[in-house]
């Protein structure tokens, strides 16, 4: 049987051409982008018969479909589902394991920051950059109480300065600029690229570190509430301080269990953000408790959980006490994201997406004739060269 004869009728019968695509490959792309048929109805409305093999799509709704569950339209002609894995070992526990699996927003992130890295290697490598400091400098059998207080004392960001920030947004900014005149790359999105249509979802990943020499990089989920952000980057902070690349969800309901290099880098940036020393000469434990995380919380730019985690930790509250409080404030925060705001000024934004180390780095050398425009577009997200001088300008890197 020819080519033509198993995907259809073809152009004889005047009828549009059928591909031979395996239903399973149509169902694994729908829930690999973790939808439901009821998701993807309105657009496909076939979808139900194709994934039971009673109808083939045609080749013009094949290729929508690939670009609406992200999908290479070249795997829908593999026999089977291929096995996806991350490219950067993976900390993240799950109460359901197949949310394991990344989705194609975690995937396409991770290696859009990779080919941000690349590039940027290969820029400090030209310029005679030295190797960071932080990286690798610290080990499992360093005190996390120890760890911090060297990570502290590297970024040069102590509680002093921190209490000075008026917000979280701007304490989070002031973490990432410490690290970032150290020499770590520091992205935040809550989006894949510059696809406003393509959220990063928390609940999949708070964050991500790939280790370099010279050019470490850490990625946080934009998505999540400031406060979250601010212990996320501590939290990869001290992966990049161990030496090695790592995605997690961390869960500070569970700060003890888990995995020994997790609970470790937990255990750090709890300590580097509210040490339990300083916790136990503010904390007034004959005031409301809500009342308390709030005060607390603002005081020391961390959200409420990260808070009550380090009480518990301090011996203030039983564990059933703990679990309690901790459900009943997780909703909280939940309901308050769920409210949280989004937008803002693109070129504002942007350097948050990429950071401001890359950015200026790809905007100065392209204007010094070393990178080629049509490749900082790509790596900075966008298409337009007056985008970019505005960009530039807007930078000071004109």
């Amino acid at each position: 049987m020819s080519a033509r004869s198993e995907c259809g009728s073809g152009e004889e019968s005047g009828m549009p051409t059928r591909v031979n695509v395996a239903p399973e490959m149509l169902r694994w792309a729908r829930q690999r982008a973790r939808y439901s048929v009821a998701d993807l109805a309105n657009r496909f409305p076939m979808l139900s018969q194709w994934e039971a093999g009673s109808v083939k799509p045609t080749m013009g709704q094949l290729e929508k479909y690939a670009q609406a569950t992200y999908t290479p339209i070249g795997f829908f002609f593999l026999p089977s589902p291929p096995e996806e894995t991350l490219p950067v070992p993976d900390f993240r526990t799950f109460r359901d394991e197949q949310n394991r699996n990344p989705t194609p927003n975690l995937l396409d992130t991770i290696y859009a920051c990779e080919q941000r890295q690349e590039w940027y290697r290969e820029f400090a490598e030209s310029h005679g950059y030295p190797s960071v400091p932080v990286v690798g400098s610290m080990s499992l059998t360093v005190s996390p109480e120890a760890a911090a207080n060297h990570l502290r004392d590297s970024l040069g960001f102590s509680l002093r300065i921190r209490s000075e920030f008026p917000t979280w947004t701007d304490a989070l900014r002031g973490l990432s600029d410490h690290a970032e005149r150290q020499g770590i790359l520091v992205m935040t999105s809550g989006i894949v690229g510059s696809n406003t249509h393509r959220k990063l979802d928390p609940k999949e990943f708070r964050g991500f570190s790939l280790v370099d020499p010279i050019a470490p990089l850490i990625f946080i989920n934009g998505a999540d509430t400031k406060a979250a952000q601010i212990f996320t980057l501590a939290h990869e902070l001290a992966h990049i301080s161990l030496g090695g690349s790592a995605i997690s969800n961390q869960d500070l309901a569970h700060i003890a269990n888990g995995d020994q290099t997790e609970r470790w880098c937990n255990e750090v940036a709890a300590e580097l953000l509210l040490p339990l020393a300083s916790l136990r000469e503010e904390f007034v434990r004959s005031r409301d408790l809500t009342a308390e995380l709030q005060r607390l919380a603002r005081q020391y730019k961390v959200s409420t959980l990260v808070v009550l985690r380090r009480i518990f930790d301090a011996g203030y509250l039983q564990e059933r006490q703990f679990s309690r409080a901790f459900e009943d404030e997780l909703e909280r925060v939940l309901a308050l994201m769920n409210r949280q705001s989004s937008g803002g000024n693109f070129y504002t934004t942007l350097p948050v997406r990429v950071g401001r180390r890359f950015a200026r780095s790809v905007v100065a050398d392209t204007l010094e004739g070393g990178t080629l425009y049509r490749d900082a577009f790509r790596l900075l997200g966008f298409k337009k060269t007056s985008t970019f001088e505005q960009l530039s300008e807007s930078l000071g890197v004109a």
